[in-house]
């Protein structure tokens, strides 16, 4: 096998596996995110039949208010998803130009490109990094969001 082959796959090699990295991510938080929708709808639909009774007394009430506490923390929980969502897909975009660069330099055996490519690398490296922030914060927010749909089963007997 030609050795400019072998050095062209070896040198293509760190960014793809960081973009099948990514990718494990992303298939992650996009299942996450779908999770977020569907309990944001699970919890207008119980909102909406809530307002359809002919009369709402305090439990109602009282479900409501919780219901809207946890909608507006639901979507914040969402723009973090989105966050994350946005900085792994920049890190595929980084991560796929670096490993291009290093195909042009590698057959063009010219250096040029290097401080490029490990730019391109570090910066797609830095935006995971930025991604797994987000993807932290959202599940700190998840676990605010459970404490809160609890505390209305859990409330101390007076």
């Amino acid at each position: 096998m030609d050795t400019s082959i072998v050095q062209l796959i070896q040198g293509m090699l760190a960014p793809g596996l960081m973009i099948s990295a990514c990718g494990l991510l992303l298939l992650g938080i996009n299942n996450k995110y779908s999770l977020v929708v569907t309990r944001i709808r699970l919890l207008n639909e119980e909102k909406r039949k809530i307002f359809h009774q002919d009369k709402i007394d305090e439990i109602d009430s009282s479900r409501l208010s919780n219901i809207e506490l946890q909608i507006s923390h639901l979507i914040e929980r969402i723009s973090l998803v989105r966050n994350a969502v946005f900085s792994y897909s920049m890190g595929v975009a980084l991560f796929i130009v670096s490993s291009v660069l290093i195909g042009i330099t590698i057959n063009k055996q010219t250096p040029t490109f290097d401080w490029l490519i490990v730019a391109f690398f570090y910066a797609g490296m830095f935006a995971v990094f930025i991604g797994i922030v987000f993807a932290a914060i959202e599940v700190w927010k998840g676990y605010r969001i459970v404490k809160i749909e609890i505390s209305e089963v859990y409330k101390p007997v007076e």
